[in-house]
């Protein structure tokens, strides 16, 4: 997975990123973004367009923040969305659900 989303975007959620994605491998959750690991091509640009910075390559993520690697996968999953790889974001693919460990979490 070249890119994840950590924890800052949990309950910001600005669609920076959305917008300047080439390939559209960024999606909605209930409380945060995801992004697909199969899709996303390494680009980069939505880490410079995230306003939080809460995008990270996946071999610069803070030690804290790497359970977000497996949270961003396991988003697309049968134990959360089941979408597996939708090809691109639209609006089928936006959802009020979360990965378990991004539901629990504190809500600041």
């Amino acid at each position: 997975m070249p890119f994840v989303i950590a924890s800052a975007c949990i309950d910001v959620k600005d669609t920076a990123c959305l917008e300047v994605c080439p390939v559209d491998c960024i999606y909605e959750g209930g409380r945060t973004l995801y992004i697909h690991p199969e899709e996303c091509i390494d680009c980069g640009i939505c880490e410079t367009a995230c306003p939080v910075a809460a995008i990270h390559a996946d071999d610069r993520l803070p030690e804290e923040e790497r359970p977000f690697l497996q949270i961003n996968a396991e988003f697309f999953g049968p134990a959360v969305t089941g979408w597996g790889s939708p090809g691109g974001r639209d609006a089928r693919y936006t959802t009020e659900l979360d990965h378990p460990a991004v539901a629990v979490w504190p809500r600041g």
